[in-house]
């Protein structure tokens, strides 16, 4: 087992410094944080709107292939959420 599936328990928050909301006027999520703000696409606005704290990596996935009735999605969402932990803009829940 891989560590990137060692994370599939864990719980991705979105770190206080940042704010996630729909941007009407980008029609896109977007990350919001004292320095500026990143549009995100549709893809990553999906995964890090699940980013509560609450549901593990496995749960995300599941949601996701679910919502968009398909399989699959696993290694696409735990690079993300990598790429997601090295830009600082989530962390694991403490629970």
């Amino acid at each position: 087992m891989t560590e990137t599936h060692d994370n599939r328990s864990r719980q991705p928050k979105i770190k206080r410094l940042y704010r996630l909301q729909w941007e009407e006027a980008q029609q896109a999520h977007v990350l919001l944080f004292p320095e500026g703000m990143v549009k995100l696409n549709g893809s990553a606005g999906e995964i890090l709107r699940r980013c509560d704290g609450k549901r593990s990596a496995a749960e995300i996935i599941g949601e996701l292939e679910t919502a968009f009735e398909t399989t699959g999605l696993g290694s696409d969402v735990d690079a993300f959420l990598n790429f997601a932990i090295e830009k600082g803009w989530i962390e694991w829940s403490e629970t």
